[in-house]
């Protein structure tokens, strides 16, 4: 039996659909939820078989509520993450979605303001920007989180950066 999915979550999957399958993109529901109406940064990650499949966002809000972001992401993500081929339609039954809406980043003076668990993280160095969401399996350190944030913005490893936290209400 399957579990009925969290309206974002649905969306995103819908979406994905919509544009894979008809290259088609998908229009916001009318009746919009209280949270899909608020705005936010929101990253969409796809898996398929538990290992990464496409993951595509944005740290704060692109388009005009949470809905449109969730659409855009989604489809990025299935379409337009350069380390993955586009998603096929024969791939979709076998990919689980989640969406990660972003709390307002915050500047931390350094990493002891980090918790790879709890914390997202944003890395800037002049106008290069990284960013590494929060409790990914196998990042179990500050260090190894900042290190991937850095090497994802093309910042070398002894370069100097500012250090942003954010929390995530992440939906599978």
């Amino acid at each position: 039996m399957k579990k009925e999915l969290h309206p974002f979550v649905k969306l995103a999957k819908d979406a994905i659909s919509e544009y894979v399958k008809n290259r088609r993109i998908l229009t916001p529901p009318e009746n919009l939820t209280a949270e899909m109406k608020g705005r936010a940064g929101v990253f969409v990650s796809l898996k398929k078989r538990g290992m990464l499949r496409g993951c595509i966002g944005t740290f704060s809000p692109a388009t005009s509520n949470i809905a449109e972001e969730i659409i855009q992401n989604a489809i990025s993500a299935a379409i337009n993450d350069p380390r993955f081929s586009p998603v096929a339609p024969s791939e979709l039954e076998e990919i689980d979605y989640s969406v990660d809406v972003l709390s307002a980043p915050e500047k931390v003076s350094g990493p002891e303001g980090l918790d790879p668990k709890i914390y997202g993280v944003i890395v800037k160095g002049g106008s290069r920007r990284g960013l590494l969401l929060p409790d990914i399996e196998g990042v179990d350190t500050v260090e190894e989180q900042v290190e991937i944030a850095k090497r994802k913005a093309g910042i070398y490893p002894y370069e100097p950066v500012e250090l942003y936290r954010f929390e995530v209400k992440r939906y599978k």
